[in-house]
């Protein structure tokens, strides 16, 4: 019902019934915590896969360098690689890997031998290659001598052509076994 018109009454707002007897406020839903498995799942993976890509760079670097190190573990072992690098593959630097430390002096005349193929190979427009056999080995305390027959070889206006040559090598066991001269036989 309506106040009558002019009265005080419609005048006061309305009292409204304290705090405490109103009924509480809707509980507000609990604030989830972060999700810190996820975290934690993520950093045990981050590091597990860091542990792995380092052992994977410590394994190749490890084959990688066994692999690319000279092998100069045995006088016969030693010759041959050190013919492949000079006479085949013709790398000097490499080949300067199996010689003494000395010097290249002590293969001056195999030196000549490569120099003369290089020569001849220009002359005549062709390419000679050098294989050889057995090696055999006649070790002496700290020094052992290795003969070898080279075979050198190749094909002059279409027809093949080869010269066998005996050569003998002298190798030191200095930290490990290194070719420190060289002559032909014979």
């Amino acid at each position: 019902m309506q106040p009558p018109a002019g009265s005080q009454v419609s005048r006061v707002p309305a009292q409204r019934a304290p705090q405490e007897d109103l009924a509480p406020p809707p509980a507000q839903p609990v604030p989830v915590p972060p999700r810190r498995r996820l975290r934690t799942a993520l950093t045990v993976a981050g590091v597990v896969l860091a542990v792995v890509c380092l052992s994977a760079a410590a394994t190749v670097y490890i084959l990688y360098s066994r692999a690319s190190a000279p092998d100069r573990s045995a006088p016969d072992v030693v010759v041959d690689n050190y013919l492949r690098a000079f006479l085949v593959d013709r790398n000097d630097a490499r080949a300067d890997l199996f010689i003494c430390g000395q010097g290249p002096d002590g293969v001056a005349e195999l030196r000549a031998l490569r120099t003369d193929l290089e020569a001849r190979e220009k002359r005549f427009g062709t390419t000679f290659s050098v294989k050889w056999g057995g090696l055999t080995v006649q070790e002496r305390e700290e020094q052992a001598e290795v003969v070898v027959d080279l075979t050198i070889s190749a094909f002059v206006d279409g027809i093949s052509q080869s010269d066998r040559q005996s050569w003998q090598f002298i190798t030191r066991e200095e930290s490990d076994w290194r070719v420190c001269g060289a002559a032909k036989v014979g």
